[in-house]
């Protein structure tokens, strides 16, 4: 069963300065790093959902094989970003897919693998760090229209994993899973 992934790269980044998929840090732009951890996590196809800036991204990253998306809705949240991901995916065959927001640059190909593990049409799970729901999420493809259904502004597809007892599956041996909101968030 194939497993797709979805990179969530669309917002405007506000709090940061600036959209989050244009940051470069360690040498590669967020959206190329995340872009690859999900291609070599094992997930094809993988769907880049573009927004705020995005003929500024399309410009400068790479994104080589991917599936890019725009999102005109991106300034109303997440929520329409997950949306559009998953509407990009209808048809296509695939069983689950690794939900992966560009702004978690912690998250490994070891974490994405470990949630990839667990696929099926009915999967619904979520990285956890020390207790705490983070991401990568995973999501059967039988879960996909509840998901977007309830996904609205910045929530995502929080409120339905909770629901919906998603598994959580510890992944700070592997990952950090922080956030990056401010540009003082990072590591130096």
């Amino acid at each position: 069963m194939r497993v797709a992934g979805l990179l969530l790269a669309a917002g405007a980044g506000r709090r940061f300065g600036g959209p989050k998929a244009l940051v470069s840090h360690g040498g590669a732009l967020w959206v190329d790093r995340a872009a690859v951890v999900l291609r070599d996590a094992g997930c094809a196809p993988v769907v880049v959902v573009l927004g705020a800036s995005a003929a500024s991204v399309r410009a400068r990253a790479v994104l080589d094989g991917c599936v890019v998306v725009d999102n005109p809705d991106w300034a109303t949240g997440m929520g329409s970003s997950l949306r559009a991901g998953l509407d990009a995916l209808a048809g296509a065959d695939v069983g689950a897919v690794v939900v992966l927001p560009v702004d978690t640059p912690g998250v490994t190909a070891a974490a994405v693998e470990r949630l990839r593990a667990l696929a099926s049409p009915t999967a619904l799970a979520r990285a956890s760090y020390d207790g705490a729901p983070g991401h990568p999420v995973l999501i059967g493809s039988a879960h996909w229209p509840g998901v977007a259904a309830s996904a609205v502004g910045d929530a995502g597809a929080r409120d339905y994993l909770r629901a919906h007892g998603a598994l959580d599956v510890p992944c700070g041996d592997v990952a950090d899973g922080d956030d990056v909101d401010h540009p003082r968030d990072l590591a130096p």
